[in-house]
């Protein structure tokens, strides 16, 4: 059988996604950031990046700005050194990018992945509603969670301690940046479903 990420997780195609945001509630806070990672597979059927894509965001029209959320995250939303764009464009050029590689792949649907992906999935959905985008690509409540996969397979729920015991480098300076969680998650997501393989998984 060939080595195909169609057939690894039934038709779906893997996205890694990340975001930072202005609070923790998707009705009323905003994104500020957001990042997605792209997968492939090898000759070996194993998992590796192969694109990514990193928007800042500015918040919309009204939303609330929690001051934990921003000191916890060290954005300014209105810094225009950021160079932040609406989200209405960030998602779009994303769910642009996602269609290519879903298409590239033969799969017939994206899935979200990220750590303790209801977060991330909340928001982006709350606000794919509010940009009112028809054609999105990724499948609107299933999702792929690292902090649940770490549980099983590593003991760990916390990202940082995930990595640790996965030998993913990971540099709390550089955390809350999407970019920098996204490329660390995609690395323990990698980890955690190559090394199913290298036991004689799937």
């Amino acid at each position: 059988m060939d080595n195909k990420l169609v057939d690894r997780f039934r038709g779906f195609y893997p996205v890694i996604i990340d975001i930072e945001t202005s609070g923790l509630d998707p009705q009323v806070h905003a994104i500020l950031e957001i990042a997605a990672i792209f997968p492939e597979m090898d000759e070996q059927g194993y998992l590796r990046s192969v694109d990514k894509i990193h928007f800042h965001v500015m918040p919309f029209e009204g939303a609330a700005l929690d001051p934990k959320a921003l000191s916890f995250t060290g954005i300014d939303p209105f810094n225009p050194l950021r160079n932040a764009i609406d989200e209405r464009e960030a998602l779009t050029e994303i769910f642009k990018k996602v269609r290519k590689y879903q298409k590239h792949n033969d799969c017939n649907r994206a899935i979200l992945v990220a750590h303790n992906a209801s977060f991330d999935q909340g928001f982006i959905n709350k606000a794919t509603e509010r940009c009112n985008l028809k054609r999105v690509p990724f499948h609107p409540f299933a999702s792929f969670d690292t902090a649940s996969m770490a549980a099983l397979t590593l003991g760990q729920t916390v990202l940082a301690k995930a990595c640790e015991k996965a030998g993913v480098a990971y540099d709390n300076k550089e955390a809350h940046s999407a970019l920098y969680d996204t490329e660390v998650t995609a690395k323990l997501f990698y980890y955690m479903v190559n090394r199913y393989k290298a036991f004689g998984g799937w």
